[in-house]
């Protein structure tokens, strides 16, 4: 295992641990994650690090998981653990979903501080509105969100940012492993452009900072231009590594 296979892992399973599932269930070095709804992180098949079974095997163990739930297997493939696209490629799993994982040591990045930043161990029920109002999520997954942020465990932030008196940028942070995960980065649409992302998300590395993180990670849709601007803004220009999603079609 290199140095940098081992960031890679370190990343994984922070990032794991700041989006939690309600149900995990680990099958032969393979994570089988369900909380129901559409959010894809959270009712995925994931590799865990070391022995995992094979292909063949992950797949037949997961489709029978998941068929216990009525649900469609949906299948997480990271770059450092890309074993599955040949198997899923013979039984019709289409890709969907590209993902960055971006780094950075956190005595490099930008220094931002802003006062007017709030941060929250908990989210207020302001926070959550604001979350939802961006996001679009329905009345199961704004349910399944609330669920998940409160199986979050160590240290955490939740920071939102004002703009004509309500929430307009807002984000939340975890520690795991020393490691500072960046989530649920949002800016209301009607304000972009402002500068309140950069001051939101600067803020929660400067919290993040002070708690004793020394680098920080996120997730950004590859084609999210605005997002990895700002992310690089901030200093995160190190990627690591990519994945995607495989889910099988539905026979009209």
């Amino acid at each position: 295992m290199t140095v940098e296979d081992d960031l890679n892992w370190r990343v994984e399973q922070a990032c794991r641990e700041g989006w939690p599932a309600a149900t995990e269930t680990v099958v032969e070095g393979w994570l089988m994650r369900r909380s129901g709804g559409r959010i894809r992180r959270t009712n995925s098949v994931n590799p865990l690090r070391g022995n995992r079974a094979g292909p063949a095997e992950a797949l037949a163990s997961a489709e029978t998981f998941y068929a216990g739930y009525g649900q469609i297997p949906l299948f997480r493939v990271p770059g450092v653990a890309g074993e599955m696209d040949a198997v899923l490629d013979q039984h019709g799993y289409a890709v969907e979903g590209g993902t960055i994982h971006l780094y950075a040591d956190i005595d490099a990045m930008a220094r931002v501080r802003d006062e007017k930043v709030v941060i929250s161990a908990t989210p207020g029920e302001d926070w959550f509105g604001a979350r939802f109002r961006m996001s679009g999520y329905d009345d199961a997954d704004r349910r399944i969100f609330r669920e998940m942020t409160g199986l979050i465990v160590g240290d955490r932030a939740f920071v939102s940012c004002e703009y004509d008196s309500e929430i307009a940028a807002l984000a939340y942070g975890v520690i795991r492993d020393g490691l500072l995960v960046v989530e649920s980065v949002e800016t209301d649409a009607r304000f972009r452009q402002q500068g309140l992302g950069r001051r939101t998300v600067g803020s929660l590395i400067d919290w993040a900072r002070r708690a004793g993180a020394t680098a920080a990670c996120l997730q950004v849709v590859a084609d999210n231009v605005p997002g990895r601007a700002l992310y690089a803004s901030l200093g995160f220009n190190r990627e690591l590594y990519r994945y995607h999603y495989r889910r099988k079609a539905v026979a009209q």
